[in-house]
């Protein structure tokens, strides 16, 4: 009986009677406020499809470089991972045969040049004298001809000169682009021939992702397709790109074709060789029903359920539903069967629930 004293000072009233103090905890816990919960309101929209890739950073411009003479390196400037301008020097052969080569053919032109100068002396005094029959005619023709041979023989010299200067000048091999030598395959006092690698050089400026992707899902890509990306082993950074062209050229056994893609903004950390992650939006073309993801919760033995608030007289509600679902994007989830448009599901405090229990509803953080 003292406990019904104390629970009737607590109450603030007099000693009431013994049906209605029992009955005051079941009182008390009908009033109590229901389980806080967030709700989002089942959609109709486009459903998509996310098809995840994995892929390489590549650049546009990628060069095995060599010389176009043979010869002894002398002189490397550059090693693995150097950064080099258009037209830097990189390396050097043993200039000095071919220094020789050329002066000599300078020499053979300065001859030329002066054994044409001596013809056309001689043919002009002779073409003077022609008319005063102080000189046969065949002479005259016979000093025309001299000075053609003497031109022809110049303009060979002048060709072998340039020649010889341009085997000297292709002992520097100089970087055809801006870039970086991605490797070194060769070393001072080696010698090297026309066509045997000694560089490779890889341009920075202009790098793209590329994809192997199943031709399945060929006819759903487009320019326009929007494509997000990871690179290296950075999960937590995400990157825009688009869908720069679709190789059509499939690898038979793979029965996949080359995806290309440009990255929306330049990104320093992109490198070529890099790899990269990527999630590939496109659109199925169909309109459907679409819940957040946090709404479903998948059993072991293969259920999706979802708890939906219901409004009542004793407040809101939840009722248990058996969703089918089916494709995910973008943080949402395709409902099949279960759920009508409008319908508000619960995407936080939904583990633990039970049917018909009283929740109530807060507003989502962030809002």
């Amino acid at each position: 009986m003292s406990i019904l004293l104390r629970l009737s000072a607590r109450l603030g009233v007099g000693l009431l009677p013994l049906p209605l103090l029992l009955a005051a905890p079941h009182l008390a816990a009908d009033a109590a406020p229901g389980v806080p919960v967030e709700v989002a309101v089942v959609q109709k929209q486009v459903i998509q499809r996310e098809v995840q890739l994995t892929g390489t950073v590549t650049s546009a411009r990628s060069s095995r470089l060599s010389t176009a003479t043979e010869g002894l390196v002398t002189v490397l400037q550059v090693d693995a991972g150097s950064r080099v301008a258009a037209g830097e020097v990189l390396l050097e052969l043993d200039p000095e045969l071919a220094q020789w080569q050329w002066e000599s053919a300078q020499a053979t032109v300065e001859q030329a040049r002066l054994a044409l100068s001596d013809a056309r002396r001689r043919f002009d005094e002779a073409r003077t004298l022609a008319p005063q029959r102080s000189i046969a005619e065949t002479v005259v023709r016979d000093l025309a001809a001299e000075v053609a041979e003497d031109e022809a023989a110049l303009h060979r010299a002048e060709a072998e000169a340039g020649f010889r200067k341009g085997i000297l000048a292709r002992h520097r091999l100089r970087a055809p682009f801006d870039g970086v030598v991605s490797a070194k395959l060769t070393e001072l006092g080696e010698w090297v021939a026309p066509g045997q690698p000694v560089l490779e050089l890889v341009a920075t400026d202009d790098l793209r992702l590329d994809f192997q992707v199943a031709e399945d899902f060929l006819s759903d890509i487009g320019p326009d397709t929007r494509v997000r990306f990871n690179l290296g082993a950075d999960s937590s950074t995400v990157y825009e790109g688009r869908v720069e062209t679709v190789v059509p050229v499939t690898d038979p056994g793979a029965r996949t074709f080359l995806l290309r893609v440009s990255a929306a903004d330049t990104n320093s950390r992109m490198l070529p060789g890099m790899s990269a992650r990527a999630d590939l939006t496109l659109d199925t073309g169909r309109r459907g029903l679409s819940v957040p993801r946090d709404a479903i919760l998948k059993f072991p033995d293969g259920r999706a359920v979802v708890w939906v608030v219901q409004t009542a007289d004793a407040g809101a509600l939840v009722e248990e539903r058996r969703v089918d679902v089916g494709l995910a994007f973008e943080g949402r989830v395709e409902v099949l069967e279960g759920l009508e448009e409008g319908a508000r599901v619960v995407v936080q405090g939904n583990e633990g629930l039970q049917n018909g229990q009283r929740v109530s509803v807060q507003q989502p953080q962030g809002r």
